[in-house]
């Protein structure tokens, strides 16, 4: 897949874009020689490419991907950790949520291609998009109590919402790995495929994705998170006020014409 243009934010984050998927993004994690822990620095250039992708209307689809052979993520950097005082740990503290918060505030939808390892920080990056992609090499598992902590990137709230309390606590309290197929079997993760091509496929997802309305999928995904833990009529008028800020949009009058026209839609964006 040939790359059309690059764009670096600091040394461990690299925004990609390639021949053919015109409206995809290609987020990667970049810092191979720690297996993508994520450090203080790292964190911050996540959630500026976070805020970049953001306000980058031509993007209707994201795929979170890692340039290490063996990991996706293996959390954040404790060897960073190790060197910290009570003092420096409150100081990074508001640095590390704004990577987390920046993946989930994506406005477009999400992907993960997750392969290896993806524990604790690094599964809550691939919990906080939409969909996750992992190959059948994934090992997945928020182990944060077993170094005396909790999942802080939003893993206790997110994971529930994926498997229920029930078997999120167990997972949490047990801090145990998560091999593919049982990740799989338990909805940890949303597709398993061959080892090897996580990357393709989340990509292939992403372009299929990204062939639809950019204002409709901003909006299903708006309505999607803020509807879940709603009861059932809150949740109906949050979908209302969505399909409102599309009902009158310049994409539905185009979906409109060109499905009665039978040719492919040509999505103005607004």
């Amino acid at each position: 897949m040939t790359v059309t243009s690059e764009q670096r934010y600091g040394e461990f984050v690299v925004v990609r874009r390639h021949e053919g998927q015109d409206h995809v993004a290609e987020l990667v994690l970049d810092r191979p020689k720690a297996m993508n822990a994520v450090s203080t620095d790292m964190a911050r250039s996540i959630a500026v490419a976070c805020d970049a992708l953001g306000a980058d209307r031509d993007v209707r689809a994201t795929v979170l991907t890692s340039s290490h052979e063996r990991a996706f993520c293996v959390g954040a950097d404790l060897k960073e950790r190790n060197s910290f005082s009570d003092a420096d740990l409150v100081r990074q503290r508001p640095t590390a949520r704004a990577a987390y918060t920046g993946v989930l505030e994506l406005p477009m939808p999400v992907i993960a291609a997750v392969h290896g390892f993806a524990l604790g920080g690094g599964f809550e990056l691939a919990l906080a998009c939409d969909v996750i992609v992992a190959d059948a090499t994934a090992v997945v598992g928020l182990p944060e109590v077993s170094v005396g902590v909790i999942p802080g990137g939003g893993g206790t709230q997110l994971l529930p919402r994926r498997v229920g309390a029930a078997r999120a606590a167990e997972l949490v309290f047990s801090a145990r790995r998560v091999e593919a197929a049982e990740a799989r079997e338990l909805g940890l993760v949303d597709e398993l495929v061959a080892a090897g091509r996580d990357r393709e496929e989340a990509l292939a997802l992403g372009a299929r994705i990204a062939a639809n309305s950019p204002v409709g999928l901003r909006a299903a995904k708006k309505a999607l998170r803020l509807g879940q833990g709603l009861d059932l009529r809150a949740g109906l008028e949050v979908e209302d006020a969505a399909w409102r800020s599309v009902a009158f949009s310049g994409d539905r009058a185009e979906g409109v014409a060109a499905f009665n026209e039978k040719r492919r839609p040509d999505w103005p964006g607004e």
